[in-house]
């Protein structure tokens, strides 16, 4: 099963805030949809959730559009919609019967939701009462609990203490091992890092970059490098004195700084790595061991859509 988001554009007045979004997001794996605020977003997946429709392109499900296809869709929003007065189990029972489950079999996946979330002491009062993480789990728990075909959920860990953040982390992972399509929307980078396979980074509207992290860090330019001379704790320090002895290494390295035991490089340009090594070689320096630092994604979302921060 395959999420096909092709081309959307989306106006509102005079503003376009969709200009030709595209990307794909498969079964069995998760896709960080990734943008600043007002990138475009939560458009593109009120689209999704045909909320409204797009001004152009189209949302296909294995090739066919999504609106003409039976597909269960569970969706956690970034603003909670939920009843405060109400009791968490009268309104779970409600709200997964407008999903269409029939009232046992409502009452059976609320309980065992409930559970799940480690809530069964609060699943008689009302939702005013928990805190702001545990309705957070609550709307989770609503999201999932009519086994969707295709997961949706916007800032998740909004509210979430770490134990809380790594329940949730677990309940996605779940989600993906059973074939399911999720889609994940978050600035917290280091969640989308620990668990999306993939990402979309949009822009104004647009798609700056897509694919798997793994292929967006390999095509980096990976311009920095981790360094230890053989006398382990003095690396820093020994580079320094090569940089100030060596003029080259100055037209090479942007900057340079301890890490550990270890001194981290800033090249200029990635390329110049051989030269570095010949010119170490040159003076003769016991090195030890490099690296090649990979760039996190936080560092790659920052450089496509920091406009220069």
């Amino acid at each position: 099963m395959t999420l096909d988001i092709r081309d959307l554009t989306k106006s509102f007045g005079s503003k376009q805030v969709l200009d030709g979004v595209t990307f794909q997001a498969a079964a069995g794996f998760a896709l960080g949809l990734l943008g600043r605020n007002g990138a475009g977003k939560t458009t593109t997946i009120r689209i999704i959730m045909q909320v409204f429709p797009p001004d152009g392109g189209s949302v296909l499900l294995d090739g066919k559009p999504l609106r003409d296809c039976d597909v269960r869709i569970g969706y956690l929003p970034e603003e909670k919609g939920l009843y405060p007065k109400q009791k968490v189990r009268d309104q779970m029972v409600y709200l997964a019967r407008l999903r269409g489950m029939r009232a046992s079999t409502a009452r059976k996946a609320v309980q065992a939701w409930v559970e799940r979330m480690e809530l069964t002491a609060y699943i008689d009062k009302k939702l005013e009462t928990l805190s702001k993480g545990n309705q957070q789990k609550i709307q989770l728990a609503l999201a999932l609990l009519h086994e969707p075909d295709v997961v949706i959920l916007d800032e998740p860990f909004s509210g979430l203490d770490p134990v809380n953040a790594q329940l949730l982390k677990t309940i996605v992972k779940e989600q993906v091992s059973q074939g399911r399509i999720v889609l994940f929307s978050s600035h917290q980078m280091n969640y989308v890092e620990q668990f999306c396979d993939a990402v979309a980074i949009l822009h104004h509207g647009k798609i700056q970059i897509s694919g798997t992290i793994r292929d967006l860090k390999r095509a980096y330019d990976r311009t920095r490098l981790r360094l230890r001379f053989a006398d382990g704790n003095q690396s820093c320090i020994q580079f320094a004195y090569l940089y100030e002895q060596i003029p080259e290494l100055k037209e090479m390295v942007a900057h340079f700084e301890p890490l550990a035991d270890d001194c981290l490089i800033q090249l200029y340009h990635a390329e110049q790595r051989s030269m570095l090594f010949q010119e170490l070689a040159k003076a003769e320096c016991d090195l030890d061991q490099f690296q090649v630092v990979e760039p996190s994604l936080e560092e790659i979302f920052v450089d496509k859509v920091g406009d220069g921060v």
